[in-house]
């Protein structure tokens, strides 16, 4: 791809975007970052560009989005008119991603679904690190994909988490590994259906070739429907059935049986990580292993050392036999019953947030028949008491500050507190990872 003397403009001017705009300038492009937030909200972004980059804060400018030859969109920047214009106009539009992907020269390991995706990649870096690989992570999680296409590019794998809305403008992204962990209702304020959802995430396979992979979870009928066109070599994970090639699981072991043949078992009586849902994400990265030539030993090891990540089912503490669980990642309905699955114990669950417009109805049973109390808070609190009415003793609060001493005083010894939202956290905190501290601080705050 040619970038010397271009026109290139990138929108949107959070991490992701600082990093394309420099990416893009060192590589000789004439680069401008427009963002509609005003200049005085940006001044910690506006540090970080030099004065080779034009900027324009506070509004998009169309005339800017009609004159250049390249668009960079980052991932939070929804189809503004801007945009849809440059379209018409014939402009190239593209994520941040297939800019990457276009110089990356490293095997990428990409992993994509609507919950598991952090979790997954983080465990796929730590089982190839401890068999002596250098990776690369990055993508929807720490690092932009970009910053790698601008260093030496000297690991073996580059291993990326990829939301939908990175893949949305993939044209001939392409890892060499694929993974699609599950599929469920999510950013449907963003898209107009469920299948326009479900297609962007199917872009991570879309050029693939018959000599890369594909794992996928057989165990979800979204994914495994959607499946059927790819022209990768497919592998699944099933927590019910087995399969060659793939994984799954048999007496407390799971069984991985690779395309060359290769039978590897990892007993998980050692492992940390709690929930069904973590052993598919457990299966899907002890199958990137063996691709990878991983050593079996070095991949047990590292899935019996790793102990999860801060506010995935993160425990917080136990006071007079009463469990507090910080699960503030799960934004989405799905998310928020995996984490019920994962206990057996009385929960006291907290839910709320900004709404997405999800459907709370499939968590009806697991609430009846798992939580004793269900505390409510936040913008959606009315719409998921609708949904979840009649099924267990309801409250309902303004906030977290409020939703947490009422948990307390609810519990009883044997009890499990547990923060698992269904919802965004946009109403009241700027991320997930604020709401899960707040929580967390609350409940150390709490005395006997």
């Amino acid at each position: 791809m040619e970038l010397k003397g271009k026109k290139a403009l990138v929108v949107g001017a959070g991490k992701t975007g600082i990093a394309t705009a420099h990416f893009l300038r060192e590589q000789g492009a004439q680069v401008t970052i427009t963002d509609c937030k005003p200049r005085t909200e940006l001044e910690e972004e506006v540090e970080k560009i030099n004065d080779r980059i034009r900027t324009e804060f506070g509004e998009h400018q169309l005339r800017s989005f009609l004159e250049a030859e390249l668009i960079v969109v980052s991932p939070g920047v929804p189809p503004i008119k801007p945009l849809r214009a440059a379209v018409r106009n014939g402009k190239e539009v593209i994520s941040e991603i297939e800019l990457a992907g276009r110089f990356i020269r490293t095997p990428i390991v990409a992993v994509t679904g609507t919950d598991g995706k952090t979790t997954t990649a983080n465990l796929i870096e730590r089982i190839l690190t401890n068999s002596g690989k250098k990776v690369f992570l990055g993508g929807n999680i720490g690092r932009p994909l970009i910053d790698y296409a601008r260093t030496g590019q000297d690991c073996d794998y580059a291993v990326a988490e990829l939301s939908s809305f990175q893949l949305e403008r993939t044209y001939r992204f392409s890892p060499h590994i694929a993974l699609l962990l599950n599929i469920s209702q999510d950013h449907l304020d963003r898209y107009r259906s469920f299948r326009k959802y479900t297609l962007a995430k199917l872009r991570i396979f879309a050029n693939q070739q018959d000599s890369d992979f594909a794992i996928l979870n057989w165990d979800d009928p979204s994914v495994s429907r959607a499946s059927r066109r790819i022209k990768a070599k497919k592998l699944y994970f099933s927590l019910t059935k087995p399969l060659k090639p793939g994984a799954c699981l048999e007496d407390g072991t799971i069984v991985c049986q690779l395309p060359s043949g290769r039978k590897e078992t990892y007993p998980t009586k050692k492992f940390k990580l709690r929930g069904p849902h973590n052993l598919e994400n457990i299966m899907a990265g002890v199958t990137v292993a063996g691709l990878c030539s991983c050593s079996r030993a070095k991949t047990q090891e590292a899935l019996e050392r790793f102990s999860g990540l801060e506010h995935r089912l993160e425990f917080v503490r136990e006071l007079k036999g009463v469990k507090f669980f910080n699960d503030s990642k799960a934004t989405t309905v799905n998310s928020a019953r995996r984490a019920l699955e994962s206990f057996r114990e009385p929960i006291i669950l907290i839910a709320g947030g900004r709404d997405k417009g999800s459907d709370y109805t499939p968590l009806r049973d697991l609430i009846r028949e798992k939580v004793k109390v269900l505390i409510l808070y936040g913008e959606a609190r009315t719409k998921i008491a609708q949904s979840l009415s009649g099924l267990t003793e309801t409250l309902s609060v303004e906030n977290i500050d409020q939703a947490v001493p009422r948990a307390w005083a609810k519990s009883s010894s044997g009890d499990l507190v547990l923060l698992s939202p269904a919802c965004s956290s946009f109403d009241l905190f700027s991320n997930y990872e604020e709401r899960g501290k707040v929580f967390k601080t609350l409940v150390m705050d709490l005395k006997d």
